[in-house]
């Protein structure tokens, strides 16, 4: 009797540490999918990015033929205005950190704590993009783990510069408007290199309600973070 129920816990053992290493060799597997895609992106353009999709297939639940608005700029081709732009108005520490802003988390929690709601958020701009390559729109612990790990593959395989082309190329910036250049053409009829300052503060104040703002140019709160985000650009640290 004894020795059966040994054997039953040994083979009982046995199977828990062959389930438990598939389940790791599984996990490795899917990271390195995710490094693999970064990898490759480091001198290739993404064609979309898992948000790009989302919001495409519900655009299509209304119109079957509906398509994005996006076109590709390098980054020489991107308004240096909307750069300095987009990194007050994002990331101000992006040039100096590593893909985590620890002063901004812990700011956010405090407002958030403070307000009893979630008023503001501590993503970096590499953060930001781990979720829009990669992510959907889910909120939970997994999804959360998963993105440190996607914006550290992010800081550890390309240069800053990089992450903030990507970016900005695929950031949104209206309904079915993606990416400087056709955000630039939407609103102003100029390409991504001809935006001006102003033009460049005020696409920047739109990235955290692009839906939103899209509908309402003439937000008068719009204006105020427009103006405040300009007279703090000279300061912005480009990579």
């Amino acid at each position: 009797m004894l020795k059966t129920i040994k054997r039953s816990l040994a083979f009982l053992w046995k199977s828990f540490c062959y389930t438990l290493g598939v389940l790791f060799i599984a996990l490795l597997l899917y990271q390195a999918w995710f490094a693999a895609h970064i990898w490759y992106w480091i001198d290739h353009n993404p064609e979309t990015t898992s948000f790009m999709q989302a919001r495409l297939d519900r655009l299509r639940e209304k119109n079957p033929g509906a398509k994005l608005k996006q076109r590709w700029a390098s980054y020489p081709r991107i308004s240096e205005e909307l750069k300095r732009a987009v990194i007050v108005a994002e990331d101000a520490k992006f040039s100096e950190h590593d893909g985590f802003d620890w002063e901004g988390i812990q700011k956010a929690l405090e407002k958030n704590q403070k307000r009893g709601r979630v008023v503001a958020g501590g993503s970096t701009i590499s953060q930001q993009l781990a979720k829009n390559l990669f992510l959907s729109g889910q909120k939970n612990l997994w999804r959360k783990g998963q993105e440190a790990l996607i914006t550290w593959m992010l800081e550890m395989l390309m240069e800053k510069e990089r992450i903030l082309e990507i970016y900005l190329n695929v950031a949104e910036w209206g309904d079915g408007v993606f990416g400087a250049e056709a955000a630039a053409r939407h609103y102003y009829n100029v390409s991504a290199a001809g935006l001006n300052a102003e033009q460049a503060a005020r696409l920047a104040a739109m990235l955290p309600r692009p839906l939103y703002y899209e509908r309402k140019r003439d937000s008068e709160f719009l204006q105020r973070y427009s103006e405040t985000i300009r007279a703090r650009m000279p300061a912005a640290q480009l990579p």
